[in-house]
């Protein structure tokens, strides 16, 4: 999968936790930041006995199997790349066939060392690919370098959230 030379595309994704539950935001830009495409989910509430079957992997499988999945196959413009800031976004690797890069926050940086592609400095994130994907690295690390010329990983994710909570104003999230 050479990603180097051709135009390309970014899928940020994330997830908000609130009152009603999960809700995935998921924006797809060109390599510019510009914007393509824009989805957010419905909100998904696990119940008490979903909670404890699931236990440990209950937010791996909302974020990743229910919301990031189907945010992803729902939108028309491809990603060649899916950027997210929630740790158990990860697990949607398995489902897709993009590559899906973990930009830690601090906090969490200082756990991690298995998949991690880059270091946290003073003014990026620290970026994780899937520990069980290590061959990622041959078309990542490249495509990063290139996007980092470009675009700041972090600030679509301020876009994400503001859209997210103008949708839900709108009731968006609450239709059927």
């Amino acid at each position: 999968m050479a990603l180097t030379a051709a135009p390309f595309n970014l899928g940020f994704l994330t997830v908000l936790k609130d009152a009603i539950g999960y809700v995935g935001g998921y924006l797809v830009t060109n390599q510019w930041g510009r914007p393509l495409e824009f989805r957010i989910s419905t909100a998904v509430q696990p119940n008490r006995v979903q909670q404890i079957l699931y236990g440990d992997t209950l937010e791996p499988y909302l974020c990743a199997d229910l919301i990031g999945k189907t945010l992803v196959e729902k939108t028309a413009a491809p990603a060649q790349l899916l950027v997210t800031d929630q740790r158990p976004m990860l697990d949607l690797r398995w489902r897709v066939d993009a590559p899906v890069i973990w930009l830690a926050a601090a906090e969490d940086e200082a756990n991690e060392t298995v998949g991690r592609l880059q270091q946290a400095t003073e003014t990026q994130p620290a970026i994780y690919r899937h520990p069980n994907f290590p061959a990622d690295d041959a078309d990542l690390r490249p495509l990063l370098h290139r996007v980092e010329s470009m675009l700041d990983l972090s600030e679509p994710f301020e876009r994400v959230r503001e859209a997210m909570h103008e949708a839900q104003k709108m009731g968006v999230t609450n239709r059927g």
